[in-house]
């Protein structure tokens, strides 16, 4: 079996033969993109007259198929299937490039800031806690990872906008554009099982009157662990439920919320909890934090309770001290 090297190698030389004719005078390039917890090697398809907009797959993605079934060919022929459908959506997007389109397309997202310090030394940002604040332009209609980018420093300055400006603008857009959704985790379960209406209904009559954790997310389920940052919805949620919050960082695309007597005065277990989750049943690239936050439904504001000294969601030693917390970076 081919080493990784060796695979990308074979990847560059061969991957435009196992695409469509209309592709064989294209250009293939394989480099490093910094996306949110990770770098990866990102291939992307050049050729004239294409659209602005390429799409990318990941040679490491396409590694790891080849390491569990050894066949290179079916990795790439359908490797090349994938790129060819992105690349036929992306074709479809009515996208306009103006810098008006920008600012009112612009959303904000959460990511972990020692995990990302490469991604956010060229990415306006700023920091929460042990979090950062990075921006997404939606270009495809859908904020998913497919409709949108990063908006980094170099597009911020074409576009003329400050880190300000473009938090006052992803503020209100992302409120718009992806409507902050709370529910419980009974809901939520019942929302992906996808029942037929009258079994969904049964379901909704049993529930237990003792619910007490709380999905704070968005309505399209994709990171939507920026919703945390709207006080007034924390608020809403801790009146009812009579109690402070504690917020446990699921992933990049929700948090759960819980009143605060379930941690009987001792948050550490539940940070304990969430570093046991995080680091064995989430995704690198979706891990948000391995910290416990809180909310003061008096103060009004969300605190640190239990700040993880993992403060990196890989394993790696951190190499740099951590941004002082609340302190804007850009």
């Amino acid at each position: 079996m081919m080493d990784y090297e060796v695979f990308k190698a074979v990847v560059r030389e061969k991957f435009l033969s196992y695409l469509p004719s209309e592709y064989r005078d294209a250009e293939i390039n394989i480099s490093p993109a910094q996306k949110v917890n990770r770098t990866r090697d990102g291939l992307s398809i050049y050729k004239s007259g294409d659209t602005q907009i390429f799409p990318t797959i990941y040679v490491d993605d396409m590694y790891r198929h080849y390491q569990s079934c050894n066949d290179l060919e079916a990795v790439l022929r359908q490797s090349a299937g994938k790129y060819a459908e992105m690349q036929d959506r992306v074709k479809e997007f009515k996208t306009d490039f103006s810098m008006e389109h920008f600012k009112d397309n612009v959303v904000m997202c959460l990511v972990n800031t020692e995990q990302n310090r490469e991604l956010l030394a060229d990415a306006p940002n700023r920091a929460f806690h042990d979090l950062s604040v990075i921006y997404r332009w939606v270009i495809g209609g859908i904020p998913d990872a497919a409709g949108s980018v990063i908006v980094t420093d170099s597009v911020a300055k074409m576009a003329g906008v400050t880190e300000e400006e473009l938090f006052r603008c992803a503020s209100q857009n992302t409120r718009k554009i992806s409507p902050v959704s709370i529910i419980t985790i009974q809901d939520l379960m019942l929302e992906l099982m996808q029942l037929p209406p009258e079994m969904k209904s049964m379901f909704e009559q049993e529930k237990s009157p003792g619910e007490n954790m709380w999905i704070i997310t968005n309505e399209n389920r994709y990171n939507g662990a920026v919703s945390m940052l709207y006080e007034e919805n924390l608020h809403e949620l801790a009146e009812k439920v009579g109690d402070d919050l504690f917020i446990l960082p699921s992933s990049i695309h929700e948090v759960i919320a819980v009143p605060a007597e379930m941690a009987e005065g001792n948050p550490a277990y539940l940070a304990e909890m969430v570093h046991n989750v995080n680091m064995g049943e989430v995704e690198l690239e979706e891990r948000l934090s391995n910290s416990v936050y809180h909310y003061d439904r008096n103060a009004r504001k969300v605190t640190l309770a239990v700040e993880s000294p993992e403060k990196r969601l890989d394993g790696k030693q951190m190499d740099l001290p951590l941004i002082q917390e609340e302190k804007k970076t850009r």
